[in-house]
């Protein structure tokens, strides 16, 4: 049975990246789509290709660092489309670079959108789904939110949070009909890799140690999917991503090696900032 078919399922950073892959997954499914982005242009393109393929998509502006935007929004489809079956809260960001040079306005920033972005869509959804007695709350983390993750602290420390949040309130939601999943792929070719603050780095150079291959997006919506309808608590993926997490439970000491190699390798290709901000970071 296709878990999708008529459902009513709210998107955020819709307009892009694994956002946009799920929307046009989603749709395909046979879901009526709320395609949610700050980028309204974006969101409003996306809707617009999943009428033209015969689905169903509404594409609406949304800043999921504003708590009254989001909860306002999710009110309205839900109110529209008379319930709300599935919240994907997916837009995130990525600030990328040694700590040392991450500056407070970057860490408040990471922490609005990757945490309190995904905070505020899941109370919102938690309220409309726990009145309904129905619906699946699915926080797209990384695989960066259950291991360590050198050269890029500020979104590794955010997707720790969104896990954390996830698995605490599914276990207080199941009585209330409410499922929650949190999401957690490993590399995946989406837009924030070129979208992402990288500080006091190449990009290109940066880009060339990922030790991994990126997944197409359109893989990691389909894997997305198909684990989100079978209900699991964590949903990590590929392979590899799976294999690292089950190491780090077994005994985080057995990646340090790994974790070491990173950041010496992002240090290699550093570019020291200038000397006034190398001395207000120490």
């Amino acid at each position: 049975m296709n878990k999708y078919q008529g459902r009513i399922a709210f998107v955020t950073g819709g307009a892009a990246g694994i956002g946009r892959a799920l929307c046009s997954e989603l749709a395909a499914a046979g879901a009526t789509v709320v395609v949610a982005d700050i980028n309204e242009q974006g969101a409003a393109k996306v809707a617009k290709s999943l009428r033209h393929g015969g689905g169903r998509a509404d594409a609406l502006r949304l800043d999921v660092s504003d708590g009254q935007a989001v909860a306002r929004s999710l009110r309205e489809a839900a109110a529209r489309h008379g319930r709300l079956d599935y919240v994907f809260n997916n837009a995130g960001i990525s600030i990328a670079g040694d700590a040392r040079d991450v500056s407070e306005a970057q860490w408040r920033r990471i922490v609005d959108i990757n945490l309190w972005g995904v905070l505020h869509g899941t109370r919102a959804a938690y309220e409309i789904m726990a009145r309904q007695g129905s619906g699946h709350i699915v926080n797209i983390a990384s695989l960066a939110g259950l291991l360590t993750f050198p050269a890029n602290v500020p979104y590794s420390m955010t997707k720790h949070a969104v896990v954390g949040l996830s698995l605490s309130l599914r276990a207080e939601a199941a009585d209330l009909g409410v499922k929650v999943s949190v999401v957690c792929p490993g590399y995946v070719k989406s837009d924030i890799f070129e979208s992402s603050t990288m500080l006091n780095a190449p990009r290109d150079k940066v880009m060339a140690q990922i030790p991994f291959g990126l997944m197409d997006t359109a893989d990691a919506a389909r894997t997305i999917l198909e684990r989100v309808a079978r209900n699991p608590a964590v949903i990590v993926f590929p392979r590899y991503a799976r294999l690292l997490w089950w190491l780090y439970r077994v005994s985080p000491g057995l990646l340090a090696p790994l974790e070491r190699k990173t950041i010496r390798d992002f240090r290699a290709v550093r570019t020291a900032p200038p000397l006034a901000e190398e001395e207000s970071t120490t």
